[in-house]
């Protein structure tokens, strides 16, 4: 070993001693992946092709703190890949071309596969993105992209028709408190439970501020205590709290739910003043106004649903709002909201509709597609249905023909009734209006 690799070495250790807590945990195998169960659980299916060295180019979307990065680096090792990160913020189509140039002359020389890694690929331009197309296209790399935004609005079509896309979940209260155990023992630190409640209900499904939460309670933890050594410090709600510049619930988690419960109560019982009073005391009390956002956003369908179908657009805009101008300034687009929503028209007839289709479809009631509902574009279509039965809504006048549009094992469920309120009272109307609008409902 030269001196050059024994100061890389030495310089390698000490940078390690001093990562973040984020990045010294940073999981090293499938097995202590925390969350993501439905992508790489036992049965998952990222896992699955990770371990038959099958991994194709993909895009993984998800929230900021849920393991993108983490589980590229994982994949690429499993599959004995060469893993190269590039930032979209920080390469253009220069380092592009580079990286795919290194990844032929390793394949040519080595026999080396190349997974590339592009953090916030939804940044990369249409030039940068075409320069992709042809190596990811004939396999030269496995492009794995990274991305916080909906892939299908910011990702090239052409990119998205090469890779796979998977769906990263918010990781739940119990899966950080599960991260946060692991950086209280790396920390040789321990915390109250409501401490840990607290700083899990504040991470938003976020590990990597979870962690860095953590480490800065601790750091807090023992400046208070006079702890100087590594270990035997205790972390309370105190630390937390100080530790998030008190961007959280000063009152407890009890408090934090039972407040939320009572926003999303006042609003569904159509009081704007008290909708604007618990949406006030919980923003001021430090909550993160995305999750006061998301909750909005939901409330929209859940409660108002298609009496008003605009409040999900007001809902969704002021969500994209928060995002583009930030607080302090936001809190109008927001309030703006609940005020909205409080004084709309109320049905629940959406969620209780997803409810009856849910049920059957989970009791295994799952016919066969009607004949004349069929693809009649395929190649054997005509042996197959043996001519279509279709029936062309847009030639009546109407705009609406009598027609079989569910197995006959469904035929008769009902799962949307229309309430009398707001939009949904017309709504109803027409479909009384309709052959058989009188049938008993479900």
């Amino acid at each position: 070993m030269t001196p050059d690799d024994l100061f890389d070495a030495a310089a390698d250790k000490a940078l390690a001693q001093r990562a973040p807590l984020a990045a010294r945990l940073r999981p090293r195998s499938l097995d202590e992946v925390v969350g993501q169960n439905h992508l790489v659980g036992p049965r998952g299916p990222l896992r699955a092709l990770a371990e038959a060295d099958r991994l194709g180019s993909a895009v993984l979307w998800g929230p900021p703190g849920t393991g993108k990065t983490t589980l590229a680096r994982i994949l690429a090792e499993s599959s004995e890949k060469v893993f190269v990160p590039l930032s979209a913020t920080a390469s253009g189509v220069k380092e592009v071309r580079a990286a795919i140039d290194d990844a032929k002359r390793r394949l040519g020389e080595r026999g080396e596969g190349t997974v590339l890694f592009i953090d916030e690929v939804h940044r990369f331009n249409k030039a940068q993105q075409d320069v992709l197309l042809p190596a990811v296209e004939d396999g030269l790399v496995v492009l794995i992209g990274a991305t916080t935004e909906n892939p299908y609005f910011e990702v090239n079509a052409p990119l998205m028709s090469r890779s796979t896309l998977w769906r990263l979940e918010p990781l739940t209260d119990d899966e950080l408190s599960v991260i946060v155990a692991r950086g209280l023992v790396a920390e040789g630190a321990s915390a109250d439970d409501d401490a840990v409640d607290a700083l899990c209900a504040a991470s938003g499904g976020d590990a990597r501020s979870a962690l860095n939460t953590l480490e800065v309670a601790v750091s807090l933890a023992r400046t208070k205590s006079g702890v100087a050594g590594e270990t035997g410090v205790r972390v309370g709600v105190d630390e937390v709290v100080a530790a998030r510049d008190r961007r959280i619930f000063h009152q407890g988690v009890d408090e934090h739910y039972d407040q939320i419960s009572a926003l999303i109560k006042s609003i569904r019982g159509s009081d704007p003043d008290a909708g604007l009073y618990w949406f006030a005391r919980m923003l001021e009390a430090g909550e993160d106004p995305r999750y006061l956002a998301r909750r909005l956003v939901v409330l929209a369908s859940e409660d108002v649903g298609m009496a008003d179908p605009l409040a999900l657009v007001v809902a969704d805009a002021a969500s994209r709002a928060l995002e583009v101008v930030g607080l302090p300034e936001a809190a109008l687009n927001l309030a703006q909201c609940v005020v909205y929503l409080a004084t709309a028209p109320k049905s629940n007839r959406v969620t209780v509709a997803l409810g009856r289709a849910r049920d059957d479809v989970r009791a295994g009631t799952r016919g066969e597609v009607p004949n004349h509902l069929r693809d009649g574009h395929s190649p054997n279509a005509a042996a197959r249905l043996g001519g279509s039965t279709y029936r062309y809504p847009h030639d009546d006048p109407e705009g609406w023909v009598d027609q079989q549009y569910r197995p006959d094992e469904l035929e008769g469920h009902v799962y949307y009734e229309p309430s009398a309120h707001g939009a949904e009272a017309e709504i109803g109307e027409r479909l009384h209006r309709r052959p058989g609008g009188d049938t008993p409902r479900h």
